[in-house]
């Protein structure tokens, strides 16, 4: 079985960084995929679904491929949080989550289109937020980070500094579980070493 081309049907420029640095090159194909018509209220479900269907949209465009999908939110006391709509809703959000704790949940679905398998999978890392002040947040979301990441925040950023601590995958907060799709490219029949671009 050769190596197929990996497709990441994402714009997210953090996910296509993340595989960058551990040395796959991925064809990027947004999905455009309009997450308004899921409406799901528990968050592996969430993830999982929006992750599938923006592989699945994108997989029509490909004959031979691995198309992965990914979707990420934050479940804080029982809330889900996506990205933030504006900066008002940012601070708000940040004055919640300031000294609490929430769980980051990253869907994952890989289409194998020559095998017609796929695999969708969750990865959930508890984030523990540092108790910062109005003025931190206020100025933080004025950077306009915030508003781009699901969580409201960015950990490989100024987000980085108002984490206290994580338990489980760091890449998955960042959008994308290396680890996790390591496996599932196992479950495929295929090795991650085989994905890396030589030189890297």
């Amino acid at each position: 079985m050769g190596t197929p081309t990996l497709v990441l049907a994402s714009a997210s420029p953090a996910r296509r960084r993340l595989l960058q640095n551990a040395g796959i090159e991925p064809v990027v194909c947004q999905s455009n995929f309009d997450e308004s018509q899921v409406q799901i209220n528990e968050p592996m479900a969430l993830v999982e679904t929006l992750a599938r269907c923006k592989a699945e949209t994108v997989a029509s465009q490909f004959s031979e491929a691995l198309i992965l999908g990914c979707d990420s939110v934050l479940s804080v006391e029982g809330e889900i949080y996506g990205k933030p709509a504006n900066q008002a809703e940012a601070i708000s959000r940040w004055q919640t989550i300031r000294g609490n704790v929430g769980l980051l949940y990253t869907g994952h679905a890989l289409i194998d289109l020559s095998q017609g398998k796929t695999i969708v999978r969750c990865g959930v890392t508890r984030v523990y937020f540092a108790k910062v002040s109005d003025r931190t947040i206020r100025t933080y979301v004025a950077t306009g980070e915030p508003l781009k990441c699901a969580g409201c925040f960015a950990l490989e950023y100024r987000g980085g500094f108002f984490v206290e601590k994580l338990e489980g995958c760091h890449s998955n907060v960042i959008g994308l579980s290396l680890p996790l799709l390591r496996q599932i490219l196992g479950e495929l029949g295929y090795e991650v070493i085989d994905f890396w671009q030589s030189g890297v």
